[in-house]
């Protein structure tokens, strides 16, 4: 058990049988009274967002995760496989565990997943990734005193919003905790 002063962006816990991880964290103290813990979480299991709050003091069951890195391997349309790189055993994660993050996945790219029980129910994506750009808008010449961008397509099916000068063959590094570009490598 731990006390839920101590959740923080990241840290999973047990709540009322779920499995929930916690996105935002906020703490309030009133002038009178008991100070409030506000935590945004979402659910490991159902992929859902909620909000709860807790009173100081109130302890949560908390969870330790296996960490294991797979190497991903393909998308057979209901599930994403991975393969163990020690022992060539093949996990199957399903879709709804890595939502839109799924256009970050390339074929051989090694992830670090994170499993409870058995059950693979969280990942950490690199926090950069370099992808290549095969569709990209031509610039317009005009005012670029703002910074003008553009949307380009890279070869994963990503969107990314860019400047005017990144083409199609170009290679970019991504953020992938914003999805935002970075630069161009």
């Amino acid at each position: 058990m731990i006390d839920v002063n101590q959740l923080r962006r990241g840290v999973t816990f047990l709540h009322d049988g779920a499995l929930l991880k916690v996105t935002e964290y906020s703490h309030t103290k009133p002038g009178r009274g008991k100070a409030t813990i506000r935590v945004r979480v979402r659910d490991l299991r159902t992929g859902t967002n909620k909000e709860v709050t807790f009173g100081s003091g109130d302890r949560v069951e908390d969870v330790r995760l296996d960490k294991s890195t797979f190497q991903y391997l393909y998308d057979d349309g209901s599930f994403h496989v991975f393969m163990d790189q020690s022992t060539y055993e093949q996990k199957q994660v399903a879709h709804s565990v890595l939502e839109s993050d799924a256009k970050y996945l390339r074929d051989n790219m090694e992830l670090e997943l994170l499993s409870y029980e058995g059950e693979v129910i969280d990942y950490e994506l690199p926090k950069t990734m370099e992808f290549d750009v095969v569709e990209a808008e031509n610039a317009l010449a005009g005012d670029t005193a703002t910074g003008a961008t553009k949307e380009i397509v890279t070869e994963t099916g990503l969107r990314v919003k860019t400047p005017l000068f990144v083409q199609a063959g170009d290679r970019i590094r991504v953020n992938t905790e914003t999805g935002e570009y970075l630069t161009r490598v």
